[in-house]
């Protein structure tokens, strides 16, 4: 289970956010502790305040007064309101907030399930409840929940939200710098890419482009990277979006370190495996969509890039059997854009009688191109999902955890329009 502890001057925000939760139907009171109650169990934020008037009256000098705590057991943990209403106790009175004035709701909006957890850390003689040692004290506690209630420890859960299947992004979906931010920041981490045409292509799979930006500022060169967003046509679509405001990982030099690591640390024997599949995929094929059929049931994706009048340009593979990005020029000249143009340019050209294509095909071993199981980040691949089936044609190119978005992102959005709404009433 993990613990978040949040600390605000905006007790009416917090109160707000979750109230909105259960006229949602996303959420339910589970528990009132030490709470004004109605008669007919009905609330509004301004009877919930009444609760905590009295303490925040006896302090007035506590500027982040207001508790907002959430408890997220893995989502494998099935977990009755009951327990979840005894885990809020014990922790509560574990962390020394037993005698507050606190309120309990279960989220169900996500598939996490969890309650949040909305107080105040001053007591009803003013005194501010010390928070000493608060994270320690509460990953004990933490610990201590898990083993009554026998929940998966949050090692567990942490390589459980490690392994994540990431989506592409999608711009209708909204708050695309998150969706962006969630690939870049681990993509990295797993694959191997040596140049930035290799980076687009990789990146192209989650509906993100990146270019490169120079120029001078006050006589001094100036490098640096825009980010993307791609519709399904691979298009541009949105504005870009400055490296510097998605984090280190996706700024130049952080990538330009990766590009010369990826160069020295990829093997020889994986451009042996990735040509061998090209090869064998060339030989059953009868004709390119073919070829990049029988490629990705092996694992590999193929990314194409062509000019206006349709004429290759490049092509990349991508290998998630080696985690490794292959530019078709860096494997030899045999692989390059302009073969594979010649190649498929004429489709009387490269055919041969399907007879003799599934004759080869035969004498080939029986699981030359059975799915093999993809890393994690690419689960999306599996879907049913004919748009990233597909050679992916990305015309305007130049040359991935979300994660799903959860509670952080609600809660962000809703302070935002509380912001609006105050600026309005002060009008």
């Amino acid at each position: 289970m993990i613990v978040k502890i949040g600390r605000s001057s905006n007790l009416y925000g917090a109160l707000a956010y979750n109230h909105h939760k259960v006229e949602k139907g996303q959420g339910q009171i589970l528990l009132m502790n030490k709470m004004v109650e109605s008669t007919d169990g009905t609330y509004t934020i301004s009877k919930l305040m009444r609760s905590f008037d009295p303490y925040l009256a006896a302090n007035l000098k506590t500027e982040k007064h207001t508790l907002h705590i959430s408890l997220n057991p893995d989502p494998n943990d099935k977990v009755s309101d009951k327990n979840f209403v005894k885990m809020a106790e014990e922790y509560m009175n574990g962390m020394g907030y037993g005698e507050q004035p606190y309120m309990v709701f279960k989220h169900t909006d996500i598939d996490r399930t969890h309650i949040h957890i909305v107080s105040v850390c001053v007591d009803e003689n003013g005194r501010k409840i010390s928070d000493r040692f608060e994270k320690r004290r509460s990953m004990n506690m933490c610990r201590q929940l898990e083993n009554t209630y026998n929940l998966l420890p949050a090692a567990e859960g942490q390589k459980v939200k490690n392994n994540m299947v990431f989506k592409p992004v999608d711009y209708q979906f909204g708050n695309v710098k998150h969706q962006i931010a969630s690939v870049i920041r681990n993509i990295a981490e797993v694959y191997s890419f040596k140049t930035l045409g290799e980076y687009n292509a990789l990146l192209s799979l989650f509906n993100i482009a990146v270019e490169k930006i120079e120029g001078e500022l006050h006589g001094k060169p100036q490098r640096g990277l825009v980010y993307f967003a791609l519709d399904t046509n691979k298009h541009k679509i949105g504005n870009p979006l400055k490296a510097s405001r998605i984090g280190k990982a996706a700024l130049l030099p952080a990538l330009e370190s990766h590009f010369l690591k990826s160069r020295e640390s990829i093997l020889q024997s994986n451009k042996t495996e990735i040509k061998g599949w090209i090869d064998n995929a060339l030989k059953v094929s009868l004709h390119e969509k073919d070829f990049v059929e029988k490629l990705k049931s092996v694992g590999v994706n193929t990314v194409i890039r062509r000019n206006e009048a349709g004429r290759m340009y490049g092509i990349t593979f991508i290998d998630h059997n080696t985690q490794t990005v292959w530019n078709g020029s860096n494997l030899g000249k045999g692989y390059s854009a302009a073969v594979f143009n010649d190649l498929w340019k004429n489709q009387e050209h490269l055919n041969r009688s399907s007879d003799a294509k599934q004759a080869e095909a035969k004498s080939l071993p029986t699981n030359q191109f059975l799915p093999l199981q993809l890393h994690p980040l690419f689960g999306f691949l599996n879907d049913d999902n004919d748009d990233l089936r597909d050679t992916e044609s990305m015309d305007s190119f130049p040359g991935l955890l979300p994660t799903v978005q959860g509670e952080d992102d609600d809660k962000r959005i809703f302070s935002q329009q509380m912001r609006k709404w105050k600026k309005k009433r002060k009008r």
